[in-house]
């Protein structure tokens, strides 16, 4: 079962987070492990993976980085620890921008620059997958945009790795 099947949620890269946790806290109470400390061993086991998966699954659907990586992965469109090849302009560009993170830690209006400029980046790179990531329908949304969407989560990654080496989230 994956994670939107344990939720009863569909497919999709956005989620109504407050519907989320309403549902958390509903299969929570279902297998907490306090309800069933007088029952064998073998049905606290259960329910400990249970609630493990639970957790875990939650946790996964209320992150949207940790989502859409999910998502892709279960479309087998991304693999654990796979070596992405991004594009030579893009990450020339990033380089250069790398560069400049050294100078910014110790100069807040190079800083504040940077960071205006990773968040061009970053409204840049989602503006073809906008519509993808908003409106995605399991069955209708083809490859070719889930695969446009992999190469913005990947762009992503390495705008938000420059924006942690500045202290910040992107």
């Amino acid at each position: 079962m994956n994670y939107f099947e344990l939720f009863g949620l569909p497919v999709q890269f956005q989620v109504d987070k407050a519907a989320l946790r309403k549902r958390f806290f509903e299969l929570s109470r279902e297998s907490h492990p306090d309800y069933f400390a007088q029952a064998g061993a073998d049905a606290q086991a259960d329910v400990l993976e249970r609630s493990a998966q639970l957790n875990k699954a939650f946790k996964t659907l209320g992150d949207d980085d940790e989502r859409l990586r999910y998502v892709l992965q279960e479309k087998g469109l991304l693999l654990p620890d796979e070596k992405y090849a991004l594009a030579p302009e893009f990450l020339m560009e990033m380089m250069e921008l790398n560069e400049a993170v050294p100078e910014a830690l110790g100069d807040e209006t190079a800083r504040a620059g940077l960071l205006r400029q990773l968040q061009t980046w970053k409204n840049d790179i989602y503006a073809p997958v906008a519509n993808t990531l908003e409106h995605y329908q399991e069955g209708v949304t083809s490859e070719e945009e889930l695969l446009q969407v992999k190469e913005y989560y990947y762009r992503k990654k390495y705008l938000q790795r420059l924006a942690g080496q500045l202290g910040q989230k992107l």
